[in-house]
């Protein structure tokens, strides 16, 4: 009976060993051989994982370094993968001295050589910006789960409508036949908060689909579908912050892995302390340490293993997807210098991708700053080809709603232009007249089609990567300080039982169908159009209310005409542009098909816009 006894004994303390040691993540969970960076550190998290010690054994894969750190439930492993490993699993056993404990198959695959990946995005493209949740319902299934907290609830403005990535998948071809050649998705990784998570910045988990969009497998099928009918993918990512549902926040592998403090701290949202030379170390430190939000604790990038998981994250996400750009949230946010590691880093495995990012400053020195390439006094160097143009987006809504003047009216767009040369690099900006945190364009235009179709005549034909934002083009309408739910409203047609479908164009009105026909042909024009990728600019100081703009080559030339004028048309002498038009005799506009036999006069309606393609 003792002996019996004595083995139950054993054998349930043999199980509480193992229970302790129970293995719930490695992540990333696979990578790939023939990376040019050959160095990978897997972060380990079970009950009690540094009790153990990992081995391995793989032809070309050797473990460098086993790292314990504060909290027993965490261990990170640095291999070398040599660059003649082959593809394919091996085992990591986790042992407590000779007994195995914990096991877990990692597999190295073949690089993805799927075609037309990691092309980049640049000035020849126009990208459609779209929020998943509030785009397309093409699951309903999967509107609310069993292990997600927030339950869909398409009556509140903040809750879950629904959204997903299959509602994404069916109307690709809307988006590609109406011209656009890239699309941003706003972050679709899991946020599995209690409210407020339909818009994706609170991630709970940084490898993984949220399953109210659908799965990862599914995101894949996004972009292969979108790349065989040309659309490019960009993923939105965020490193200034996380979800307080995610699961390494419940566990911290490190006390430093997030800024604490004896309280709740928030950001002062002062971007331009991280480049002002005379900024107190308190504001700064309020900037870079204090969180967005109640829910969502802000990452500390000086911790070395945070920062190598951040990166290697995105690389899993580029070469898992195929992905060809990036969008990085709050750019100013994190601190600096790890954002110029983490695109070094990444540009460095993926030299034709693009990133963008999200400096929502509306100083241009201050945006220029953030921009890779740039002259910085002291030497900063972000390694982002290209950042938002929020001082562009200022100009624009407010440009057409104002008399003219010296510093009003058109001369706002002009003087935006004419402070290009502080910038590295004018033509990578991304420019945008709304988005998913301002106010809709059409709403910002007084819901004018006339300054409207003015707005986005010059936004499709000046410097920069154009961005609309999904709506727009059917004249969506919002304000943000009636709350972002407003700003992200429901795209018609998207869910069974709508009544309109701007998908089809049934039952919009006479307005949003003129827009989005509007919109329709300027971008297809847009598309194959060289002198508006690659042709210099020219413009020309507005004159009574009328702003002329050209795009040319030596050989091409497209003249944009605006007149901000309320109610006077204007007949526009060309003998002022002689030293573009000289040699070019006639012309046609892009959107009417007007033909002008002669270029010596031309007749300019009260608030609207020309393209004209001139002809020698």
């Amino acid at each position: 009976m003792k002996q019996k006894y004595l083995v139950i004994t054993m054998l349930a303390l043999a199980l509480q060993i193992q229970a302790k040691t129970d293995l719930k993540k490695v992540e990333p969970m696979n990578w790939w051989v023939g990376m040019n960076n050959p160095n990978l550190q897997l972060m380990v998290y079970g009950e009690n994982i540094s009790l153990t010690q990992p081995t391995l054994n793989y032809q070309g894969v050797q473990v460098r370094e086993i790292h314990k750190v504060e909290n027993p439930n965490y261990l990170f492993i640095d291999l070398m993968i040599g660059a003649e490993t082959q593809p394919g699993k091996f085992t990591i056993e986790f042992k407590e001295g000779k007994k195995k404990v914990a096991q877990y198959e990692f597999e190295l695959k073949g690089r993805n050589t799927k075609p037309n990946i990691h092309n980049g995005f640049n000035a020849s493209d126009v990208i459609y910006l779209l929020m998943p949740d509030r785009f397309s319902n093409g699951n309903p299934g999967n509107d609310s789960t069993i292990n997600t907290l927030e339950k869909a609830n398409r009556q509140n403005p903040n809750g879950r409508h629904g959204g997903d990535l299959q509602g994404v998948i069916n109307h690709l071809d809307y988006i590609t036949e109406t011209g656009f050649t890239a699309l941003w998705l706003n972050p679709f990784l899991e946020n599995n908060q209690e409210k407020t998570t339909y818009h994706g910045y609170a991630i709970s988990d940084f490898y993984k689909v949220d399953p109210r969009f659908g799965t990862n497998g599914q995101f894949v099928e996004l972009v292969d579908l979108a790349h065989q009918k040309q659309l490019k993918i960009i993923m939105d990512m965020i490193f200034n912050h996380c979800g307080s549902g995610h699961w390494f926040i419940k566990d911290l592998p490190m006390s430093n892995w997030i800024h604490q403090h004896d309280s709740y701290f928030r950001s002062n949202f002062r971007a331009p302390v991280v480049s002002d030379p005379y900024a107190s170390e308190y504001d700064k430190n309020q900037m870079l340490t204090g969180w967005f939000d109640t829910n969502m604790p802000d990452l500390d990038q000086r911790n070395p293993y945070l920062a190598t998981y951040l990166i290697q994250n995105t690389i899993w996400w580029i070469e898992y997807a195929g992905l060809d750009g990036l969008r990085i949230d709050t750019q100013p946010y994190p601190y600096k210098e790890f954002i110029a590691e983490w695109a070094k880093a990444v540009m460095a495995q993926y030299p034709t991708l693009n990133i963008v990012g999200e400096a929502w400053i509306q100083q241009i020195p201050i945006t220029a700053y953030f921009q890779g390439g740039a002259k910085n006094n002291d030497g900063y160097d972000s390694h982002m080809n290209s950042v938002t143009d929020f001082p562009m987006h200022g100009a624009l809504n407010e440009a057409f709603n104002e008399r003219e003047g010296w510093d009003e009216g058109m001369a706002k767009l002009y003087n935006i232009l004419a402070q290009d040369f502080t910038y590295s690099n004018p033509q990578n900006l991304l420019v945008f007249a709304d988005n998913h945190d301002l106010n809709r364009f059409y709403e910002s235009v007084g819901k004018d089609l006339n300054k409207f179709k003015m707005g986005l005549s010059f936004l499709l034909t000046t410097r920069g990567i154009p961005q609309i934002y999904y709506g727009t083009e059917i004249l969506m309408d919002g304000k943000e300080n009636q709350g972002h739910g407003f700003i992200r409203k429901d795209f018609p047609g998207g869910w069974a039982g709508d009544t309109i479908n701007a998908f089809t164009q049934t039952g919009l009105t006479a307005e949003q169908l003129d827009a989005y026909q509007y919109v329709k042909k300027l971008l297809n024009w847009r598309k194959n159009n060289e002198t508006i990728h690659a042709g210099k600019l020219k413009h020309f100081l507005p004159d009574d209310g009328v702003y002329v703009t050209f795009r040319y080559t030596d050989n091409q030339a497209v003249m944009i005409v605006l007149n901000n004028s309320d109610t006077n048309s204007k007949s526009l002498k060309t003998e002022r542009f002689k030293e573009v038009m000289d040699g070019f005799h006639s012309g046609k506009e892009v959107i009417t098909g007007t033909v002008y036999e002669t270029l010596d006069l031309i007749e300019v309606p009260a608030k609207s816009a020309l393209i004209i393609e001139l002809r020698k």
